[in-house]
C-alpha cells in the first residue's frame, strides 16, 4: 500500500460534516500514519436551497451530488456521508465500500421550555422538515403544530432560541458528535419515532475500480453496523428508491438474528403502516425485502401514490 501518499476527502461544509470526514481521516491516519490527507470540503444545493423541502428539490441526492462529481473527476478520492443521507442508488461507478460504527440512532427532542414531548401543550409548535418525524408526531401529537426548519444545527438552535418554535427534533449523533448533548431535552423511543434508514451511521463512498482504497477503507467497516444498514437500505430501495417520504426503517441484531422494523406514513399523520421482521442476519437483503413487501401489501403502495401525485415526482 506505499503508492499512495495523499488523499483527499470530499464533504459537506457543515460542521458536522467537518466533524464526520475529520473523523474518518483520524482513523484512516491511525492504521497508515504516513500518508496526507486533506479535506476537499463543499456547499451542495441541499445546503444552500434552504427555503423548500428536499423532495421539492431533488431529494437526498442534493446532499451528495457534488461530491460525488468530484470523486469521478479525480478531484477527491472518497466521500463521507452520513448515511441517512444517501439516496438509494449510487452513479454508476461509485459505491458504499465502508459502514462505520453505528452512533446513537434516536431521534431526540430538543427544547429550552419543555423537557419532553408529552410536556408540550396544546398547539405547541415544532420545529422539522422530514416528512418522516412530521407524520410520527402528528401521530403521537395529533394537537402540535409542525412548521418547517431547515439548515445545518447550529442554525436550528439559534432558531429555537430566538423563540421560533417550542422544540425542535433533531438525531441524536449529530448533536453527541458536536459536542451538543446538553441540548437534548429527551431521547426519543423508537415506539415514538422510528429512526430514519442509517441514521446515527457514517458511509465512505469512493470509485469501485480503487482495489487499493476498497482495501484500505475497508479496515474501517463495522461489520454488525453494516448488516443492519444494509437491511434499512435494501427495504428502502425496494419500497421507493430514495426519494424523501415518510418512510423509517430500524434493525437491530439479536444474536445471529435481524430484528427489522419499518414504518409507511401518510405525510399529515393520518394512517401510518408498521411492520416487523425476523431472520438470520445472513440473509439481510431478503429480510429488508420482505418487509417492504409486507408494508406495500399492508396499503403502504397507496400512500406512495398519493405522495409522488401531490408532489409531482
Amino acid at each position: 500500500m506505499s503508492h499512495r501518499k495523499y488523499l483527499k476527502i470530499a464533504t459537506r461544509k457543515s460542521p458536522l460534516a467537518i466533524w464526520q470526514a475529520t473523523h474518518i481521516k483520524n482513523l484512516i491516519n491511525n492504521i497508515h500514519p504516513h500518508l496526507s490527507i486533506k479535506l476537499v470540503p463543499v456547499i451542495t444545493k441541499g445546503d444552500i436551497i434552504l427555503d423548500k423541502i428536499v423532495l421539492n428539490i431533488g431529494g437526498k441526492s442534493v446532499f451528495v451530488k457534488e461530491l460525488e462529481q468530484l470523486i469521478l473527476k479525480r478531484q477527491a478520492d472518497l466521500a463521507v456521508h452520513s448515511i441517512k443521507d444517501l439516496p438509494a442508488y449510487f452513479p454508476e461507478g461509485l459505491g458504499l465500500v465502508s459502514i462505520c460504527k453505528r452512533d446513537i440512532p434516536h431521534d431526540v427532542f430538543v427544547s429550552n421550555n419543555y423537557c419532553s414531548i408529552e410536556d408540550l401543550p396544546n398547539g405547541a409548535i415544532i420545529g422539522t422538515s422530514s416528512l418522516r418525524r412530521k407524520c410520527q408526531i402528528i401521530s403521537y401529537r395529533p394537537d402540535l403544530l409542525i412548521r418547517s426548519i431547515r439548515g445545518n444545527i447550529g442554525t436550528r438552535l439559534n432558531k429555537l432560541d430566538e423563540g421560533e418554535y417550542d422544540a425542535i427534533i433533531l438525531a441524536a449523533a449529530g448533536l453527541k458528535r458536536l459536542g451538543l448533548e446538553n441540548r437534548i431535552s429527551q431521547i426519543l423511543p423508537t415506539n415514538v419515532l422510528l429512526p430514519a434508514v442509517g441514521q446515527g451511521a457514517i458511509g465512505v463512498e469512493c470509485c469501485l475500480d480503487d482495489s487499493y482504497l476498497i482495501n484500505l477503507l475497508q479496515l474501517l467497516n463495522h461489520e454488525d453496523t453494516a448488516v443492519c444498514i444494509k437491511a434499512e437500505r435494501a427495504m428502502n430501495t425496494y419500497l421507493q428508491g430514495g426519494c424523501e417520504l415518510p418512510v423509517a426503517s430500524f434493525a437491530i441484531l439479536e444474536g445471529n438474528d435481524i430484528w427489522l422494523r419499518g414504518l409507511i406514513g401518510k405525510p399529515d399523520g393520518s394512517m401510518i403502516i408498521k411492520k416487523e421482521v425476523r431472520g438470520s442476519r445472513l440473509k439481510f437483503e431478503e429480510i429488508g425485502i420482505s418487509l417492504a413487501k409486507k408494508l406495500l401489501i399492508s396499503g403502504g403502495k397507496d400512500f406512495f401514490e398519493q405522495i409522488i401525485f401531490k408532489y409531482n415526482i
